[in-house]
């Protein structure tokens, strides 16, 4: 009989959004009149950008004839992508960082959890709390934690809770771990983090021997230019810490999808032996084994990011999603709730009215004004009684589902 990896049944009963759309679809099957609108999962509404859909439909063309077909291309990405990126997201904001050192995958969610498999298993792990639920689930099936407690913490993870307290930006802890995971601007509290705090993580590391992972997937909706777009632009960062990043939300690639990871030459690990290894080889020989690249014609709609023509639709599709997070903030607020983030990021957290929990209040809204939103209790124990609303919607929709809660859940 063949056996199962038993790590999947310390997961608990099923990743968040799955459990969402679980109720959202029973709901719905209940009440097939009820005119819903999701607020929940941050999947982008807009079209892609036209010079991204251009350089695609060219890239098709060119597939329909032998002298431009491309077959399989190269694991890390074609080199005139990671080149333009190389340039545009690093080097002009002063970060070194080379193209070679850039690693084109389908997806930074795919990359966050991938990237464990380069390390070993007895690595101190720290997340925040609350964390995208990616960060845990995939230690837990990779068999780095243990059992499950009753507040949803898994024994082995040091967790760093987040609150308004410290202003949702994580404290150094004052134990030594190893592997850490950071998300600036953060999902899914909006948070940001300024240079000076990046920069006593990176103190930390450098002093620990331990690697960051920095999940910079929502960086092109930092407003505030006092703040870092990457981990790069801190002193010392390429000695310990691994940048991953998203064409998703900025460009709208969720259904195309295309991502990158960078993995400076510099970073190294321990080998059971006590010798150094180089984190690049075993991030590019991991890709190279399981990983067949990125489709040449999504790359070329990804390179086309970078045109002028996309960088002023990729500028007006962030401004758009990002006053959708002004109106929902500054609605929620005049409501008499307490909401933070939606400054420097595309999500709003919001601390749920009169003592209910994060579940019961996602209940109420669904039921009673059929908006969907994100318990934070699903991001973590931290998350407990507050809600997570995402500016991924049409104006239109973000417009009615504002004047339905505001009208039904006023506070004050």
């Amino acid at each position: 009989m063949a056996t199962i990896n038993d790590n999947y049944l310390k997961l608990k009963a099923g990743y968040l959004f799955p459990e969402i759309a679980r109720r959202v679809n029973a709901f719905a099957e209940a009440n097939p009149d009820a005119k819903i609108i999701r607020l929940g999962i941050g999947d982008v509404t807009e079209p892609l950008p036209e010079a991204c859909r251009t350089a695609m439909i060219r890239a098709v063309e060119e597939m329909g004839d032998r002298s431009g077909f491309k077959g399989y291309g190269p694991e890390q990405g074609y080199a005139w992508l990671r080149e333009k990126i190389a340039a545009h997201d690093f080097q002009a904001w002063g970060c070194e960082v080379d193209a070679s050192e850039i690693f084109i995958s389908d997806g930074s969610k795919c990359d966050t959890g991938n990237i464990l498999d380069i390390f070993g298993d007895r690595n101190t792990i720290a997340v925040t709390d609350p964390v995208y639920p990616v960060y845990v689930d995939t230690n837990v099936m990779a068999g780095h934690t243990g059992a499950v407690n009753d507040r949803g913490e898994y024994e082995g993870l040091v967790y760093l809770p987040i609150t308004a307290e410290n202003h949702f930006t994580a404290e150094i802890p004052t134990q030594k771990v190893d592997l850490i995971y950071l998300c600036f601007p953060n999902n899914p509290t909006g948070a940001v983090a300024t240079r000076d705090h990046l920069q006593a993580w990176v103190d930390y590391a450098r002093s620990h021997g331990s690697i960051i992972f920095f999940d910079a997937a929502y960086e092109a909706f930092i407003t505030d230019s006092s703040l870092p777009h990457s981990i790069y632009e801190i002193e010392g960062a390429r000695e310990c810490a691994i940048e991953f990043r998203s064409f998703s939300k900025n460009a709208g690639f969720t259904g195309t999808r295309c991502a990158l990871t960078v993995v400076p030459k510099t970073l190294t690990g321990k080998a059971a032996d006590g010798s150094d290894v180089e984190l690049w080889k075993l991030w590019n020989r991991r890709q190279s084994t399981k990983f067949n690249g990125v489709s040449y014609i999504v790359q070329r709609g990804a390179e086309a990011v970078y045109s002028d023509e996309g960088q002023a639709q990729v500028k007006a599709l962030v401004n758009f999603y990002m006053d959708n997070a002004r109106m929902i903030r500054e609605q929620l607020t005049a409501a008499g709730l307490q909401v933070y983030g939606g400054v420097n990021a595309p999500y709003v957290w919001v601390k749920t009215p009169k003592g209910l929990s994060s579940w019961d209040f996602f209940d109420q809204l669904l039921q009673t004004v059929n908006v969907v939103g994100t318990p934070g209790a699903g991001f973590g124990a931290a998350g407990e009684g507050y809600f997570r609303i995402s500016a991924f919607n049409s104006r239109e929709n973000v417009e009615a589902a504002m004047q339905r809660i505001t009208t039904s859940f006023k506070v004050a």
